[in-house]
């Protein structure tokens, strides 16, 4: 009499069958998507003193999307260094807030700087799965500029853009005259990512590709007259040049000097404003022109400010409320803006115009050193793993980096404020995904698409 033979064992249900190849080679493009989509609304146009964009909202569900795509995985997000990165920060803006003048500007001002300095960074953090991701993000950086430049360069040429010094021949994109630095910014994210991306591409194709998009977006950036953009952009991509090697950075530089010359020498392209405006960033005792005036006694006023409270500031957005307080009487009521489709009116001068003093000022030592001591952390392990790689890696190593060097030396001239503020978020969590995550994160894809 035969023995019946046992029936095989069935497969454990806590093993979940394999995704096909092609669901995994094309997952980290879907989820890094709703970040693509927040850099490609900033190509709407911007409605005049609504303070938000279609950006700012999309923001929102990129959030929603980052905490869904958290929940799918059943993992843990975020590393240690990750949460103390971006936890210290809440303490001090949540000190600050505190301090506020109002309720409504503590409320709107913790929102602001939680969305800009946390939230998306870290959800931009949970949806770059590897590199195809993050360069399809850079990529996206520099299509924006390059449609945001060929707006401004046609508003120069066609003296339809915002006003300046009489003319309305300042290239502002399709930001307005009240967010005159939103299409600098813009712009300049777009040559510093070009930039990299030339400099870290294996293929001749792409680097000849992204090096030819950087040099066409020097024009709107010169046409611009955003002092401040210019001063970061040679920083950072100095930086990246510097990276890569002297010699190769030797070259770059005759390159971009080259081009230089033949536009503004050549061409004239916006040669007597642009010479000005250079000159006007070193005339700070004679003759400086207002906004320099105005600049300095704003970042005067801020440290008066922070002198009189050291530890916790004056408060989230009480700087306009304590500012004629502590500036001299240099300091004028307001910046003229116009053009680009909007009427004259009055800008009135709400921040230092540096984000350190803002940070000083409004949220004293302590927030100073919770919210950009975390920047500080976050470059100085970008550029370790920087010095690690090798390869592939600095595809994208060299643009990530280039932008959070951009962003703080940017910081220096400027703040958060205007729908562009949202690319400040984007690039943060560029940098956090290539510093923070783990060797995994970086590492080469294999051809079925695991990383």
């Amino acid at each position: 009499m035969s023995t019946p033979t046992a029936a095989p064992p069935a497969p454990p249900l806590a093993r979940p069958a394999p995704a096909p190849r092609g669901y995994r080679a094309v997952l980290p493009f879907l989820t890094v998507l709703p970040v693509v989509a927040v850099v490609a609304l900033l190509g709407l146009p911007v409605t005049a003193d609504s303070g938000r964009s279609p950006a700012d909202a999309a923001s929102g569900l990129l959030v929603l999307c980052a905490v869904g795509h958290a929940v799918l995985r059943a993992r843990r997000p975020l590393t240690r260094t990750a949460v103390a990165v971006f936890g210290l920060p809440v303490l001090g803006i949540a000190v600050a807030a505190a301090g506020a003048v109002t309720t409504g500007d503590a409320i709107t001002g913790l929102a602001r700087y939680v969305q800009v300095f946390v939230l998306v960074p870290v959800a931009v953090l949970l949806l770059v799965r590897d590199r195809r991701g993050a360069r399809l993000v850079l990529w996206s950086l520099v299509g924006l500029a390059l449609w945001q430049g060929a707006i401004g360069v046609k508003q120069y040429l066609t003296a339809t853009g915002a006003s300046y010094q009489g003319a309305n021949i300042r290239a502002v994109g399709t930001f307005g005259p009240s967010d005159v630095m939103g299409m600098a910014n813009v712009v300049a994210l777009g040559i510093v990512a070009a930039t990299g991306l030339a400099l870290g591409a294996r293929e001749r194709r792409q680097r000849v590709a992204a090096a030819l998009c950087a040099l066409a977006l020097l024009v709107p950036l010169a046409l611009s007259f955003s002092r401040g953009a210019w001063i970061a952009t040679a920083v950072a991509c100095g930086a990246q040049l510097l990276l890569v090697g002297v010699r190769r950075a030797a070259k770059v530089f005759a390159a971009v000097a080259a081009v230089t010359v033949v536009l503004v020498g050549g061409f004239g392209v916006g040669a007597k404003a642009v010479e000005e405006r250079l000159t006007s960033i070193t005339q700070i005792t004679e003759a400086p022109d207002q906004s320099v005036v105005d600049r300095y006694t704003m970042w005067a006023a801020a440290t008066d400010m922070w002198h009189g409270h050291p530890v916790a500031g004056v408060g989230l957005k009480a700087f306009p409320a304590h500012r004629d307080g502590h500036a001299s009487l240099a300091l004028s009521s307001g910046s003229d803006t116009g053009g680009a489709g909007q009427a004259f009116r009055r800008q009135p001068l709400l921040s230092p115009h540096n984000m350190y003093l803002l940070l000083l000022s409004e949220q004293g030592l302590l927030g100073l050193i919770t919210v950009a001591g975390s920047w500080l952390v976050l470059l100085l392990c970008a550029l370790r793993r920087v010095r690690r790689s090798a390869g592939p890696a600095r595809t994208v190593a060299l643009p990530v980096c280039g932008l959070l060097v951009w962003q703080l030396v940017n910081f220096l001239y400027a703040d958060i404020g205007g729908p562009s503020t949202i690319l400040t978020a984007v690039c943060f969590g560029l940098a956090a995904w290539w510093a923070l995550t783990d060797g995994a994160a970086a590492a080469p894809a294999t051809r079925s698409g695991v990383r």
